[in-house]
């Protein structure tokens, strides 16, 4: 009998599909990937650094990211991760993972072996392609963030941040009408931009009070797409989207 294609897995293609048009035979290869899905909590690891894993991880729902921990337990968060994403695909080449990836709220996660995804991308070297390009994209979004940590001042940080996850996430279907989930609290955004509590609660107060951004109980509206991503020069050129959030 043959395998049953597995259709939880439509989130990847849609993903893919965001930077280059799959064929059929490529969709049915992806969908009979063997795969185990996982529910998990907010906070939970799905791996951690020095692990050799032997799987790579497909975000399906919920948020995650990656970090590590530094001196005297500071955290440091250098990408937020969405359904569609693999965050840890590196690992398929580099047996060492030298940082850690968890969840940000509540999430489905699918494990997809290496020696699967190794025999796909040899069947199909589109797909193996568009992985590559993939990871390309990755490199480009931590060069527009270590800008960012550089240059930009802590209004201007937290404004591009809103703006490039709503890019992502319309990109993937996932956000409208400059509107989305934000499963981040003030803390993630501090590890994530080298901010204290205390200065992210000023910035977000600024940009409320400015009446650009509406924020509450998990959900971001941003009211003032033009002026926020004017603020922080805000071009998505650099994610390589097919969908540009406008």
């Amino acid at each position: 009998m043959a395998p049953v294609p597995n259709h939880s897995i439509d989130m990847l293609i849609r993903k893919l599909e965001n930077i280059a048009r799959l064929s059929d035979e490529e969709k049915n290869a992806i969908r009979h990937l063997p795969v185990t899905v996982r529910p998990l909590n907010a906070g939970q690891d799905i791996v951690r650094e020095k692990d050799r894993p032997s799987q790579c991880c497909l975000l399906l729902e919920g948020w995650a990211c990656r970090y590590q921990i530094l001196g005297k337990g500071k955290r440091q968060i250098f990408s937020f991760h969405i359904p569609g994403d693999i965050p840890d695909l590196q690992s398929l080449h580099l047996k060492v993972m030298d940082h850690s990836v968890c969840t940000q709220s509540q999430a489905t996660v699918a494990f997809i072996p290496h020696e699967a995804l190794l025999e796909l991308t040899a069947a199909f070297p589109g797909i193996a392609a568009i992985l590559w390009r993939d990871t390309l994209v990755d490199g480009a979004m931590f060069r527009e963030w270590m800008v960012g940590m550089g240059r930009r001042t802590a209004t201007q940080a937290i404004a591009h941040l809103f703006c490039e996850m709503y890019a992502k996430l319309e990109a993937v279907g996932l956000a409208r009408d400059h509107a989305y989930r934000l499963p981040l609290t003030q803390a993630d955004l501090g590890h994530a931009l080298g901010l204290s509590n205390v200065h992210i609660n000023r910035v977000l107060k600024e940009l409320r009070g400015k009446g650009w951004i509406t924020l509450q109980g998990g959900r971001l509206e941003i009211n003032g797409w033009q002026e926020l991503a004017h603020l922080c020069d805000f071009d998505p050129t650099y994610l390589h989207l097919e969908r540009r959030a406008a």
